[in-house]
């Protein structure tokens, strides 16, 4: 699998965690137990630090970048989606962050929370806890987010980082 230091950055990827083969991961990057790094996944922490918490899924084609001034920070037992870009933002614990989303420099997004599929969060922009935000640019909106069905989402990626992790094989 493509791990690179970058000069002195160089990753720190926690055994129990599954980085697939063709996923990309470069520099200053934290990666917790029991997170999943899927295929076409790129964390590139050249200008600044990722640091990826524990049960955590990076689904195919994300792009996880950081900026010297804003590292980005996602929490535990959260699910990025599939082609989501992150950059300069914190991602608390148990948030979901939607196919296709952009979460841009010094957002956060709180406990509970859902970006929407295709949302673009804005720079300085919070999503409260348990709130969703939707749209281009995204709106908030209030009790829209279940932290159970994330955590079952959550649970969902660790589980099947163990099955790829047991089955998974180049033909």
């Amino acid at each position: 699998m493509p791990i690179y230091a970058l000069g002195d950055l160089t990753p720190a990827i926690h055994p129990d965690a599954y980085v697939h083969p063709d996923a990309v991961v470069i520099g200053d990057v934290r990666i917790g137990a029991h997170s999943s790094v899927w295929p076409s996944a790129v964390l590139r922490g050249d200008y600044g630090t990722i640091i990826v918490g524990e049960r955590t899924s990076i689904q195919d084609g994300a792009v996880v970048h950081a900026v010297a001034e804003y590292p980005t920070l996602i929490g535990s037992d959260c699910v990025i989606g599939h082609l989501a870009h992150l950059e300069g933002c914190v991602v608390h614990d148990r948030a979901l962050i939607g196919n296709g989303s952009i979460v841009l420099h010094e957002a956060t997004i709180h406990s509970g929370a859902t970006v929407a599929a295709g949302a673009v969060v804005r720079n300085l922009m919070e999503v409260p806890a348990n709130a969703a935000a939707m749209g281009v640019p995204a709106q908030i909106r209030m009790d829209f987010s279940s932290e159970d069905e994330i955590l079952e989402l959550a649970s969902h990626y660790v589980a099947n980082a163990r099955r790829y992790r047991d089955e998974l094989r180049l033909l």
